[in-house]
């Protein structure tokens, strides 16, 4: 049996976002999903919404059918 596996080319928050300090942040998604390392992405509140900020992701975490992603934010366009 596979495993379910969603590759994303964006952060999309849904404002469910964690300051952990400064321009890091944690989010936690249900399911499995693949964002790429060091690779500045876009980050948005809503899937089809504007862009608020480019981040970096540093750290991915996979386990209990939960993506956790820990990313740098490394330009803000927007504060809403």
């Amino acid at each position: 049996m596979g495993m379910p596996l969603e590759v994303q080319t964006m952060i999309v928050t849904n404002g469910k976002e964690k300051r952990i300090e400064h321009n890091l942040f944690v989010l936690q998604k249900e399911g499995y999903r693949l964002y790429p390392l060091d690779v500045p992405l876009e980050v948005r509140r809503t899937k089809h919404g504007e862009t608020t900020g480019k981040a970096i992701v540093k750290k991915l975490v996979l386990e209990n059918e939960t993506t956790i992603v820990t990313y740098e934010l490394i330009a803000l366009h927007s504060i809403n």
